[in-house]
């Protein structure tokens, strides 16, 4: 079976769209030949140079008109040169792309869509899609997929394929390498205190300045319990001018942009994923949680999905950093066994976030659109 995987961010960030297909084309290349089409200067591009067997392209998907002549024009020219049975889309501006791209074609790929966040579906551009250029639908969770059924890409075929996590790369660490990780992370001064760490990224709809606003709600005594180290893009202006104004900044540490965030996920005691907006499920939830930490997730869209409440981690609501601020206090307190959450944690890992699960159903879902089979090898997490 002949795959392209097509991404249209374009920004040197890996976010979850390039874990996501980066995994996929790692996962399924000893089984397809697999070619990634994505801008030139994107994190995809530049890892899918990096994984044997996958061939890349440049493209681009403008939004602007005067520039989407030439993206089609390429994007053509790849697709009659590929003989692709299956066009795996994972965004509205490269999926607008592959379907004017596609339009006339004889013997036409089967295109794929994957809904990985949960920004509305616009019925208008959603009816078109569903009708010309859809085959069938991935949703990441159960709550997009309930998103989908209710658009118009209830007319396609629909499938449930939650995202997976490496868990033999992300495993537990034992404690003299955690202590190594945290002290290279967050020096000496923090002995003692309980770290809460996020891997999710720090733009606006990740609500990580919530954690910052329930730690300044505590009495100082209990607040000085807790240091927060964050990853993820620098600090907007309005970001950085309220941590400097909490109070609490002396106990924020910013690991900045990282390519490998193992060690990081080592160094803490509790990870938190705070969204409130665009998120869908989150492999950093998923990789925190692989790596033995209790996660703090709000109940957003399929972030709960994430849980079993009390055993492995917590759901809060969103926006809400005086109910944060309660169940800092309990763990304050000792009120829950951080050590036995993480081994839940990742008890809840190996049953339910394994790569292999993630990848069967993915390829699952291109022999049911082509009626293909794919090579006799097995599939490589």
């Amino acid at each position: 079976m002949n795959i392209l995987y097509t991404n249209f961010h374009a920004g040197p960030d890996a976010g979850g769209h390039t874990i996501y297909v980066s995994r996929l084309a790692a996962g399924l290349s000893g089984q397809c030949r697999v070619t990634v089409a994505a801008p030139a200067s994107s994190a995809l591009y530049a890892l899918a140079g990096q994984i044997p067997g996958v061939a890349r392209h440049a493209q681009d998907y403008p939004s602007r008109i005067y520039k989407l002549a030439a993206a089609l024009r390429t994007m053509r020219a790849l697709l009659k040169a590929g003989r692709f049975d299956v066009v795996h889309v994972n965004g509205s501006a490269d999926h607008r792309l592959v379907i004017m791209a596609t339009r006339f074609m004889k013997n036409k790929p089967r295109i794929v869509f994957t809904k990985h966040n949960n920004i509305p579906i616009s019925r208008v551009s959603a009816t078109l899609r569903a009708r010309f250029g859809t085959d069938h639908v991935i949703a990441v969770c159960k709550h997009v997929e309930r998103s989908v059924q209710n658009s118009p890409y209830a007319a396609c075929a629909i499938s449930t394929v939650f995202n997976g996590v490496d868990t033999t790369f992300f495993s537990p660490t034992n404690d003299t390498e955690a202590a190594a990780a945290r002290r290279n992370l967050l020096g000496e001064h923090i002995e003692g205190r309980i770290v809460l760490g996020s891997n999710a990224g720090t733009a606006s709809y990740k609500g990580w300045l919530d954690i910052v606003r329930a730690v300044a709600l505590l009495p100082p005594e209990i607040a000085d319990r807790f240091h927060i180290a964050l990853a993820g893009e620098a600090f907007s202006k309005s970001q950085q001018a309220e941590l400097d104004a909490s109070g609490v900044k002396d106990r924020v540490t910013y690991a900045g942009s990282l390519k490998d965030v193992r060690a990081f996920i080592a160094a803490i005691d509790v990870g938190f994923v705070l969204s409130t907006r665009v998120e869908t499920i989150s492999f950093a939830c998923r990789e925190m949680m692989a790596m033995a930490k209790p996660v703090i997730v709000t109940d957003y869209a399929g972030l709960p999905e994430n849980i079993d409440r009390g055993r492995d981690g917590w759901v809060i609501p969103p926006a809400r950093p005086e109910t944060l601020a309660e169940l800092l206090r309990d763990i304050a307190r000792g009120t829950y066994d951080l050590r036995e959450m993480g081994r839940a944690a990742r008890l809840k890992s190996l049953e339910s976030f394994g790569l292999q699960r993630f990848l069967e159903g993915t390829a699952h879902v291109y022999r049911t659109v082509t009626g293909l089979p794919m090579a006799a090898q097995p599939l490589q997490p």
